[in-house]
């Protein structure tokens, strides 16, 4: 089974280096990517992914630095990487050798600049969200850049470890640049909601942290048969039969308190 995930905003540079990572398969696009960003002005990058002057600022003087052959104080592992609260239900600091290993061939992360990055790929600093309009010679968006290059890579890897389904646990921003038409294995997107007075709704920050929690469940399982996905129950959710669709298993818990 694969696991897509989708990267953060934020991110932690606190995890040393691995002397067990690995190169990014598109990591030539990277740098390309990262030559086109860094010839944008401060303003430019502003505009470009809706951030403020100081975050555009920052994310122009790491595509300046951004090198076709980085320190190694200057990468990180990609799972090790990011903040966000995806990554707080992932928890990947606190995976086991195994668990890591079996990460490394089966869980992905959707990236606006690197494509697609294994767990200990590693990554340079950067900010270029894959909805972004970076115009370059492949068309006028992310997505028209990297074309079906995600499908093929899932497709390869799903090949290679035998996987029977995708699990998207990936944002629509991330998953939407996949095209799910040159896909060669079925898409499972689970939906995580929140009961509260009565009411049961997808609240954001807690369906990121799901989705990083699914997909660690996953992994410290070994997962392969797309039907044990509804065992999930991490973080108190609790899979609802009558709502779900082979396609979407929902998953509901009481809204915090």
């Amino acid at each position: 089974m694969l696991v897509c995930i989708s990267p953060a905003k934020k991110l932690d540079w606190s995890e040393a280096p691995r002397s067990d990572a690995t190169t990014p398969d598109f990591s030539a696009d990277a740098l390309n990517l990262a030559k086109t960003a860094r010839d944008l002005s401060v303003p430019q990058l502003q505009k470009l992914m809706s951030i403020s002057e100081n975050l555009a600022r920052l994310n122009h003087e790491r595509f300046v630095a951004f090198a076709d052959k980085p320190a190694d104080e200057a990468l990180r592992p990609a799972a090790l990487a990011f903040a966000g609260d995806t990554y707080q239900g992932l928890e990947a600091a606190s995976f086991s050798e195994d668990d890591m290993r079996w990460a490394q061939e089966h869980l992905r992360i959707l990236s606006g600049l690197y494509g697609v990055l294994r767990p200990l790929d590693q990554i340079q600093a950067y900010r270029l969200e894959m909805g972004s309009r970076l115009k370059t010679d492949r068309g006028g968006s992310l997505y028209a850049y990297w074309g079906q290059e995600l499908s093929k890579a899932l497709n390869a890897q799903a090949k290679a470890t035998g996987a029977q389904a995708l699990v998207n646990c990936a944002s629509q921003e991330y998953f939407g640049a996949v095209d799910v038409s040159a896909l060669h294995l079925p898409i499972i997107t689970p939906q995580f909601l929140e009961l509260k007075e009565g009411q049961a709704k997808i609240v954001s920050f807690y369906a990121k942290k799901a989705r990083g929690a699914m997909a660690r469940f996953i992994v410290q399982n070994r997962l392969s048969d797309p039907a044990q996905i509804v065992e999930f129950d991490l973080g108190g959710y609790a899979y609802q039969p009558e709502q779900s669709t082979p396609e979407k298993p929902v998953f509901l818990r009481d809204y915090p308190a």
